[in-house]
């Protein structure tokens, strides 16, 4: 049996309807991919909080559940686990996102998502977020 495993991501949005990207830093699966910023949801924790969590360690920014929308998921089968991904749209926050683990940040618009690459969960994301942008 596959294990499942949740992981929860944001397409943070700026002023300018720019989308940030982190890159995976070495030494972590997947190294040199661009992704969605998040990480795995806690047993116990909702997946908006996961979020909340993440940003903040990850990024060094606040945000809250009222901030957060759902917009699409993603549901991805690797070689040793089953990746579901639901992605929320933020558009408010509290801070400037600056790379606390590692990782490079880019803020990338819409139809320039394509040029990172990325692991293959996220790509079917790519075109709904160019649509709702």
């Amino acid at each position: 049996m596959t294990k499942v495993v949740l992981v929860s991501a944001v397409a943070l949005i700026d002023a300018d309807g720019r989308v940030l990207l982190a890159q995976r830093p070495e030494g972590k699966p997947m190294a040199g991919l661009w992704e969605f910023p998040g990480g795995k949801v806690e047993p116990g924790e909702s997946p908006e909080a996961a979020l909340i969590r993440e940003l903040h360690e990850e990024l060094g920014i606040e945000t809250w559940n009222s901030c957060l929308a759902p917009l699409t998921f993603a549901s991805h089968a690797y070689e040793t686990f089953h990746l579901l991904m639901p992605l929320f749209a933020c558009r408010k926050w509290q801070g400037v996102p600056h790379p606390k683990e590692g990782q490079t940040l880019a803020w990338a618009r819409p139809n320039q998502l394509r040029d990172y690459p990325m692991p293959a969960a996220d790509i079917p994301l790519i075109p709904i977020i160019r649509d709702w942008l």
